[in-house]
């Protein structure tokens, strides 16, 4: 038997999957619906083994649905919105746009050779004005109905983005 080649095996894989739609999260009534999300990686920074760990774990869940007859929508998304893009993006002397959308392309370029169970056709980032548009109008809806208000509390600060951390 030969030696198992990975850089041509899983290429050759992975374009299969990808050619059949193996992954494509498609309408079908007659099987139920499963929800696969993982955190969306910040584009300001790079991919590293925590990523890799992080979208393992949500591959095997995926796998796991689809091979018990469900319907699975397992889309990647990127948290792009806000101060760490922009001060990423002024560290490295480009506009915010350009720079992060750069970085976007460079994450999803070191990813898709893991062969995770990704619909790529439902990629978005927090940064589209489709999407953010959505969030606003969601959120003016909210306070609209009293759902949402504004209050003086203790936060975590970080000196370094120069913003608020979530807690």
């Amino acid at each position: 038997m030969s030696r198992y080649s990975a850089a041509e095996i899983e290429a050759k894989w992975q374009k299969a999957w990808d050619e059949a739609g193996l992954f494509r999260a498609i309408r079908k009534n007659d099987k139920p619906k499963y929800y696969v999300l993982e955190m969306f990686p910040y584009p300001s920074g790079r991919i590293h083994m925590g990523h890799v760990r992080n979208y393992t774990m949500g591959d095997v869940i995926a796998r796991y649905k689809i091979s018990t007859g469900h319907n699975v929508l397992h889309p990647m998304g990127w948290d792009a919105f806000g101060m760490p893009a922009e001060n990423a993006a002024m560290a490295s002397g480009g506009h915010p746009k350009d720079w992060t959308y750069g970085n976007i392309d460079d994450m999803r370029a070191q990813m898709k050779p893991l062969g995770l169970s990704i619909d790529w056709s439902r990629e978005f980032a927090t940064c589209d004005p489709e999407y953010y548009g959505q969030q606003q109008a969601l959120f003016l809806d909210m306070l609209e109905q009293g759902l949402v208000y504004r209050k003086n509390a203790v936060v975590n600060w970080d000196p370094v983005e120069m913003t608020v951390l979530d807690l």
